[in-house]
């Protein structure tokens, strides 16, 4: 089965808080918008971030509509701790402070104006 793109679809209630912050504080840039619904890149993250409004008649099937409970959106990066102050100085909502598993993973989370987790990883 060749795949030719790959792309992450959330629902959310205000698509515009969400890609306004992904854009902002992420390094996303808006590909496609319409009523409801936004398409966002990164030139380095492989896929499309995509956000839906809750409640669209389109979305299918309607009993995945609304929040994943659980749903961690990650990135690896290569210097976690001058992300962590800068996203802190940019004042974005801290969900995790920055840790280090005993497996080697440091890490962070961080919420969105939806409430969706967002992970930003280094392995150690």
């Amino acid at each position: 089965m060749p795949i030719t793109a790959t792309a992450l679809s959330l629902n959310v209630d205000d698509v515009t808080a969400s890609a306004t912050w992904a854009t902002r504080h992420l390094g996303f840039a808006e590909e496609m918008s319409a009523d409801g619904f936004a398409s966002l890149a990164h030139p380095e993250a492989g896929f499309n971030l995509i956000y839906l409004r809750t409640g669209l008649s389109t979305f299918q099937p309607p009993s995945a509509a609304g929040h994943a409970d659980g749903l961690l959106v990650v990135f690896v990066v290569d210097d976690i701790d001058a992300e962590y102050a800068r996203l802190r100085g940019e004042g974005v909502e801290i969900a995790t402070p920055i840790e280090t598993e005993s497996w080697g993973e440091r890490y962070f989370q961080m919420r969105d104006p939806n409430g969706v987790i967002f992970q930003l990883v280094q392995w150690v």
